[in-house]
């Protein structure tokens, strides 16, 4: 069995579909996107288990249509809605980074104060936005304002505006 650690969360598994064992993957995760990992992970009854890729159709940057090695029913294919989708690390940290990769990261200021820890990422919007705690904090994610990434201390050094942190605080 793999640990969580090892793995990057990359979206999860939605409905069926046709007859033939597609499933719909939601991605979360533009990782996945980047990647050309011939396998996922899947958390299936709280295991981690492997599925080869047979084919990949990309819908849109959100979802795509996968047919996966031992998936080639319908009903088969329904038992896995819902499951967690990863990549495993080490394939995720090969691809360039991305802003999604940055979830749980710490974000400290260039003087080493913590800010808070990233817990999401907002695309939705021209300017994406890291969520830091939770959503207390909206930070930019621009790179004016990014002074390091540290991927083995999972690690964000920000210079921000003076106050900041105070106007954006929910």
């Amino acid at each position: 069995m793999t640990d969580l650690p090892e793995l990057h969360r990359i979206g999860r598994i939605g409905k069926a579909h046709g007859v033939k064992g597609e499933v719909t993957l939601i991605i979360d995760d533009d990782t996945f996107l980047q990647s050309d990992s011939e396998y996922i992970m899947l958390r299936v009854d709280g295991l981690i288990v492997p599925f080869f890729i047979d084919d990949c159709r990309l819908r849109s940057n959100t979802t795509a249509l996968l047919t996966l090695d031992g998936v080639d029913t319908q009903e088969r294919a329904r038992e896995l809605t819902g499951c967690e989708v990863f990549l495993p690390r080490i394939d995720a940290d090969d691809e360039p980074p991305t802003r999604h990769a940055a979830v749980g990261y710490t974000m400290e200021d260039a003087d080493g104060n913590v800010i808070g820890r990233v817990t999401a990422v907002d695309d939705t919007t021209a300017n994406t936005l890291f969520e830091v705690d939770d959503g207390r904090l909206l930070i930019p994610a621009a790179e004016e304002y990014v002074v390091d990434v540290d991927t083995e201390r999972r690690r964000i050094v920000v210079d921000l505006p003076e106050g900041l942190t105070e106007i954006n605080e929910k």
